[in-house]
């Protein structure tokens, strides 16, 4: 997919999803990227606390690798899982 694409037609990325990811100012792939997988969840999880979980995580790591979400390797998974329980810091660390 190229950069431009706009999130929702990401694989992985349903409308919800989309507009969460807009919140942030993230519409496409190119956004996306910029900002990381593992931030976006972040960031999303501090807004959404209730409504997001691992499984978003997985599916945002999807949409730029192109794989389905549950389609992830165990490894990859718990690489993702371990990065998404680091603290959130943002600004000067």
């Amino acid at each position: 997919m190229r950069s431009t694409t706009p999130v929702h037609e990401l694989k992985n990325i349903g409308p919800v999803s989309a507009g969460w990811l807009a919140e942030l100012g993230c519409r496409t792939r190119a956004d996306l990227e910029a900002m990381g997988a593992e931030m976006a969840y972040k960031i999303l999880k501090h807004h959404h606390p209730r409504d997001v979980n691992l499984n978003l995580l997985y599916a945002l790591h999807g949409a730029l690798t192109d794989t389905h979400w549950a389609a992830l390797p165990p490894e990859v998974k718990a690489r993702l899982k371990a990065e998404a329980a680091a603290p959130l810091t943002i600004g000067p660390g």
